[in-house]
């Protein structure tokens, strides 16, 4: 390492850890691809793209991709004028205006790898497309990386077509949870109608800049397809922007893993894949087999016909996008409501309201303040908030929402519906930066309150150390977070009760 550090210097020494993934200060042809592929501008066909032979009949689905870049002034930095961040930093960032490729032609056939395993075949089952390989426990994978390991059986068809967007995808988030999920919507004699999740990021730098990294909350969509994969109906990819924020960013700032990070957030408008219409097969025959000429003697291309389809099955979208929500999220079994409906319906259950507030979302794929903030919605909610003690209480007596901070600011300041600004304020008016745990009453009464930073660092004490009798130690629980969740829970309970009373 002190040779290497010698010989390349910081940076050159950043460059190559970046690229020798297996850290053996080796660097393997397999390895040194990416740069192989930069200096010749070739990039050769993949061995998981080898295995597939293309049949020359088969049918091809035309794909185009819609992007309106990020909004520049829904980053949280734009409000001092990205002040002390350099223009170098976020070049990737402001130079990505347009798709990498605006449009696609892609074989039908490679669309199986979204066609259900046997076992998968109930309506709303959900099964792994590509598996999470990563939890609580495992960490998350280095953030000083520019090239995006060649993608293996599945991750094929999704890596190439999350390259119409940018050059750079990378199918395997360095957070959990990775990967793309799936669930049968609807079904018929012939067909499926498969939802799909999918969590992936961009790195939009390049050497000699540091790594960028553009995360995406999810890629979310559907895809209609024949049960052996010869025929795509119809496939649509997409960013939600039904958010305010749904996007995730972070640099570094020098040449180390341990270097400074910064974090931001910020709203994209558009980014979105879709088919043209149909597959159609490349080439048409005639009943005696002769190849036909694909356009008709005026020089039009031939129109092609489809079957009606019959669905004899199927759940609505909401359940569909639920089932993988969940999948992806357990601590996701019990609804969280929007801010203003979680209230409305505690009023009418007589219960209290379990409110998450955040500066970034509890349920994308990194919440917002995730990596580099400790008292993050990610460390939260792949530990107390999927621990069944919390579901069974949460779901008995809370009702359960969480929103962003820019959002009940954005409620505030509206002053149509006095009722819902002064909720938001009196909300406001307990958060500290990143996350705010909160119980009120069906009126806003905030009754009991913890900052996720305090939160954590009283659950990674010893019990002896812990002077609050508030937040004291059950030994009903192995985990200390959970009984100190449910302590937190029960006393919110216990406060209410003069207020609650009959």
């Amino acid at each position: 390492q002190e040779l290497a550090l010698k010989s390349l210097g910081n940076e050159g020494l950043f460059l190559f850890s970046s690229l020798d993934t297996n850290k053996d200060l080796y660097l393997s042809p397999e390895e040194f691809k990416p740069i192989a592929e930069k200096l010749t501008g070739v990039a050769p066909v993949s061995e998981s793209e080898e295995e597939e032979t293309p049949d020359p009949d088969g049918e091809t689905l035309s794909i185009v991709a819609k992007f309106q870049p990020l909004v520049m002034e829904t980053m949280t930095k734009s409000k001092d004028g990205f002040l002390g961040i350099s223009h170098v930093a976020l070049s990737g960032l402001r130079n990505w205006t347009a798709p990498a490729a605006p449009m696609s032609v892609l074989l039908a056939r490679q669309f199986k790898a979204f066609l259900p395993p046997k076992d998968h075949l109930e309506l709303g089952d959900p099964w792994w497309i590509i598996p999470s390989e990563l939890n609580i426990f495992t960490g998350y994978l280095s953030n000083n990386r520019f090239y995006p390991p060649p993608p293996k059986g599945k991750e094929v068809i999704i890596h190439k077509l999350l390259s119409m967007f940018h050059p750079r995808p990378f199918v395997k988030t360095r957070f959990a949870p990775q990967g793309a999920v799936a669930c049968i919507q609807a079904s018929s004699s012939f067909y499926y109608t498969i939802a799909f999740r999918i969590h992936a990021e961009f790195q939009l730098n390049e050497p000699p800049n540091f790594p960028f990294w553009f995360s995406p909350g999810q890629f979310t969509g559907y895809i209609v397809l024949s049960k052996d994969s010869s025929h795509v109906r119809d496939f649509r990819l997409f960013v939600p922007n039904n958010r305010s924020l749904n996007v995730d960013m972070e640099w570094l700032y020098g040449a180390s893993e341990s270097s400074n990070m910064e974090v931001d957030i910020g709203y994209l408008p558009q980014m979105e894949l879709e088919s043209t219409g149909p597959s159609v097969p490349s080439v048409i025959h005639d009943k005696d087999g002769n190849v036909l000429d694909s356009r008709d003697p005026s020089g039009e291309p031939i129109q092609f016909v489809f079957e009606d389809i019959t669905w004899q099955q199927e759940i609505p979208w909401q359940e569909a996008a639920h089932r993988l929500e969940v999948a992806m999220y357990p601590f996701k079994k019990i609804s969280y409501l929007p801010f203003t409906e979680a209230f409305e319906r505690a009023q009418a259950e007589k219960k209290l309201v379990h409110s998450i507030l955040l500066w970034g979302a509890l349920d994308d794929h990194k919440a917002s303040c995730a990596s580099s903030v400790p008292g993050s919605g990610r460390t939260l909610r792949e530990t107390v908030l999927e621990s069944s003690p919390i579901l069974a209480l949460l779901n008995e007596s809370f009702i359960s929402s969480w929103s962003l901070v820019k959002e009940l600011e954005e409620l505030q300041s509206n002053r149509e519906n006095e009722f819902y600004s002064k909720l938001a304020k009196l909300h406001l008016e307990k958060y500290n930066f990143p996350v705010e745990m909160i119980i009120c009453l069906p009126n806003g009464t905030v009754i009991h309150h913890i900052n996720a930073n305090y939160f954590l660092d009283i659950t990674s004490m010893k019990p002896e150390d812990v002077e609050s009798s508030i937040f004291s130690f059950s030994t009903n629980f192995e985990d200390p977070s959970t009984a100190t969740y449910v302590q937190f829970l029960k006393e919110g309970l216990q406060r209410a009760k003069p207020y609650l009373q009959p």
